[in-house]
């Protein structure tokens, strides 16, 4: 039996609404929500409250497939940030070499917005991204490779603000 079916189980079992239960291990009803669903997973804190409350162990919990599963779900979450840093990657160049060609002051300082708020799209994508890798261990080459995205972020951010001022 996979995590969500227990827990719906047990808090049924128990007389618990999904804010009960939520209220007792300091987490949203969302959260409890989303567990019950198959489309989110607990912390171990949350597990071990989880087991206490329902007078059971934490490997009654949960099992390999469970483990697999949210395992799953962190690399896709993982994927989606990954590529929306690229979109604003993309947004943070378009707008800062369109920001050279407009002669507008309207358009000019809506195009420097644009292109800040994509370089901070990309910097806060790129953080959610690499969280999944930070917990696993990394090679050397994959070690550089992440702090250069974090890194080329940092630059992306300066170029943006260079182009708005030389453009002002």
């Amino acid at each position: 039996m996979k995590f969500s079916e227990k827990l719906k189980k047990l808090r049924a079992k128990n007389n618990l609404t999904q804010d009960d239960l939520a209220d007792k291990i300091f987490v949203t009803r969302t959260a409890i929500s989303k567990w019950e669903t198959d489309n989110g997973y607990p912390s171990i804190e949350s597990l071990k409250l989880l087991a206490k409350i329902f007078g059971t162990t934490v490997d009654e919990l949960i099992s390999e497939e469970d483990i697999q599963n949210k395992s799953n779900l962190e690399e896709r979450n993982s994927k989606i940030n990954h590529i929306l840093a690229l979109v604003g990657l993309a947004v943070a160049v378009a707008f800062s070499v369109g920001m050279i060609f407009v002669k507008n002051d309207i358009v000019q300082n809506l195009f420097i917005a644009l292109g800040i708020a994509g370089a901070a799209i990309y910097l806060t994508f790129t953080e959610l991204s690499l969280t999944l890798y930070r917990d696993k261990f990394l090679t050397k080459k994959q070690r550089i490779y992440f702090k250069s995205r974090e890194i080329l972020g940092a630059l992306l951010l300066c170029l943006v603000l260079s182009v708005a001022v030389a453009v002002k």
